[in-house]
């Protein structure tokens, strides 16, 4: 009841939210025919939140100040990605087109248990002569710390362009993951072939886009909105935006600490998401409109996750909105989809304004077995926590959560992941300013920036841990996308982050304290083949004195981060159990599966069903190359 009289107050509120300031941002999410160039008007993009620490009030964590024990290596360039990714002009961008960057994923696109790397890649407006385009690049993992291009003949090698996000997923059930990457203009679906080359189905799938508006794609997830057994495709849009018709920074002018930088997005007409059906014979149909996808309050669309945010069993769909209220999808169970972000109170900052989010990762922080959600936002803003408290209503737990501390980089990448196996998740941002002038003015600001590093102190706060971090933490870098995984398989995991017109960056885990971990792959029958939209929960008593075992519960999800895809390998850390008292997976299916006395530090591979394909250690990668000893303890 409590619930229902809050969620009923809060649509009070949203009804007369749309006379507050933003409404002119509001009205942007129909966007008018423009054939004559945009004029914006006098713009100056500023955020000021006032950073304050948590409140010493509350429970008190039992590892606050400890030494962290591990640390985060950049070894991208002994591992061999020594590849620029080129997105823009370097030094000034005259349109917003240029400042987004790209995403990436850790893919293990042969099946041979490794994460391989793709790296999604951009263009520049005074484009580039034949045969030197930029492309995106597939790295096969050697399974010793290093990678080999071997984008060359896979099929990848072909189109060019302004690329955006990707996402994997099985969306043909037939065992190999296949790649979705958007652009500005037409995205690809790469059928995975699986012998190491793709093949580009989007004609074939019903996937071009028609013309004559180019669509500004952004970040994309695979989902089975409807629990029919196959990925359904989402795809966030970012501006309706063309070339010809777009303001210059003097057409303003548009200026950021006085400099004149890049319009938008505010100004600009917001673009409508799409939503595209699987229809189980390898083609899709768009059904955007009568979801419910263009009723979002919200626009200008850049990450997204999907998860089940209210626990009925549905797959929810949530994406960052850049200088608007970010959208909360509510998955309707009929096909349809609404809008409930601002009611359920994970739209707005914590003094009710819209912010300018970029990145977005959902995991469940607190062990309540409720899905949070975290996303960064623009400098001179605080990040966004947002607590689950069941049934989707959230609380804004940015300020007692700890992230409110930091207001001065501007985030993109971020993840829940659990850097030090203890069974909670921690939180990496990457950072980078989106406007390259900055390195010429007076303000105190660079372009390439450090990244955030928060640890999880297990009482509902986080402890900003950045400076503890290793070098790969403090390294400046111009980030954009960054995913999470174990590439050495090593069992800790790893941030790989793809940087603009820069090198990646590839941020080994370096750890010292010999815990332990367990890490679950899915394999569906009636559910999709990934298995993606299946909740797993583990139960294991990571300290050996507590007084009961931890119940850990997450997700497994398509896309996400800032335009990324993570390692499709659950991983759990276990801390000091040896054993897991318990998996529970729950698939889309509906099918529950329970398993018991599950080894640690191994791998499982689980069919729906509950029928162990494989199990087994992993043998950590030889890192040879780095003159560093074979094996590192997790």
């Amino acid at each position: 009841m409590i619930e229902q009289n809050r969620r009923s107050f809060l649509k009070s509120l949203s009804r007369t939210a749309l006379v507050l300031p933003f409404a002119d941002v509001l009205a942007l999410a129909a966007p008018p025919q423009q054939q004559a160039p945009i004029k914006v008007g006098p713009q100056e993009r500023s955020y000021d939140a006032r950073p304050a620490p948590p409140p010493t009030s509350g429970p008190k964590s039992p590892i606050e100040g400890t030494p962290l024990g591990i640390s985060f290596v950049d070894v991208a360039a002994s591992s061999g990605l020594k590849l620029e990714t080129i997105y823009g002009g370097k030094f000034t961008n005259k349109y917003l087109l240029e400042t987004t960057g790209c995403g990436l994923a850790f893919y293990d696109y042969d099946n041979d248990g490794w994460q391989d790397l793709f790296l999604v890649n951009g263009w520049r407006l005074e484009g580039f002569p034949e045969g030197k385009e930029p492309r995106c690049h597939l790295f096969k993992n050697n399974r010793d710390g290093t990678f080999t291009d071997v984008t060359a003949g896979s099929g990848l090698e072909h189109k060019t362009g302004w690329g955006q996000a990707c996402c994997v997923g099985d969306y043909n059930n037939d065992g190999n993951d296949d790649l979705f990457v958007t652009y500005y203009g037409q995205n690809v679906l790469y059928r995975n072939n699986g012998n190491g080359t793709f093949t580009d189905v989007t004609a074939n799938a019903g996937l071009l886009q028609p013309g004559p508006k180019i669509r500004w794609n952004t970040g994309c997830t695979f989902v089975d909105y409807n629990k029919d057994g196959h990925l359904d495709l989402f795809v966030a849009n970012y501006v309706d935006f063309d070339l010809k018709t777009a303001p210059k920074p003097e057409d303003g002018p548009c200026t950021y600490k006085g400099m004149l930088v890049a319009c938008g997005p505010p100004g600009l007409p917001g673009g409508r998401n799409i939503l595209y059906r699987n229809n189980g014979d390898g083609t899709f149909t768009d059904v955007s409109e009568k979801s419910g996808m263009w009723t979002a309050i919200g626009t200008y669309g850049l990450s997204v996750a999907a998860s089940d945010l209210d626990n009925d069993g549905w797959p929810d769909i949530y994406v960052a909105n850049d200088s608007a209220p970010a959208t909360l999808y509510q998955n309707q169970h009929d096909g349809t989809f609404k809008d409930i972000a601002i009611e359920a109170g994970a739209a707005l900052s914590a003094e009710a304004k819209p912010q300018a989010g970029m990145g977005v990762s959902i995991g469940d922080y607190n062990r309540d077995g409720n899905m949070d959600v975290v996303k960064t936002n623009f400098a001179g803003d605080t990040d966004s926590l947002y607590t689950n408290l069941g049934e989707a209503v959230f609380e804004d737990h940015t300020y007692p959560g700890g992230l409110g501390e930091n207001t001065r980089l501007l985030g993109w990448g971020v993840g829940f992941f659990d850097m030090d196996n203890d069974g909670w998740p921690d939180i990496l941002m990457s950072n980078g300013h989106v406007y390259p002038e900055v390195d010429k003015s007076k303000a105190d600001l660079k372009y390439a920036e450090h990244k955030y590093l928060y640890r999880n102190l297990q009482n509902g706060r986080f402890e900003d841990v950045t400076l503890q971090g290793g070098p790969g933490i403090l390294e400046d870098a111009p980030a954009r996308g960054c995913a999470f995984g174990d590439y050495d398989n090593d069992g800790d995991i790893d941030v790989v982050v793809n940087c603009i017109n820069s090198v990646p960056q590839l941020l080994r885990c370096d750890s010292t304290l010999n815990r332990n971990w367990i890490k679950i792959k899915l394999v569906g029958t009636k559910s999709n083949r990934t298995g993606i939209g299946s909740r797993v929960i583990v139960t294991a008593k990571t300290q050996a004195a507590a007084a009961k075992p931890l119940q850990q519960t997450d997700e497994l999800r398509s896309g996400g981060s800032y335009f990324s895809q993570n390692d499709l390998r659950m991983h759990f850390g276990l801390g000091e159990a040896k054993t897991v008292d318990m998996v529970e997976i729950r698939w889309l299916s509906g099918q529950v599966d329970k398993l018991t006395g599950l080894q640690a530090n191994h791998l499982y591979v689980i069919q729906e069903g509950g029928k162990i394909l494989s199990s087994g250690p992993l043998t950590p990668a030889a890192r040879a190359h780095d003159g560093k000893s074979t094996e590192k303890t997790s």
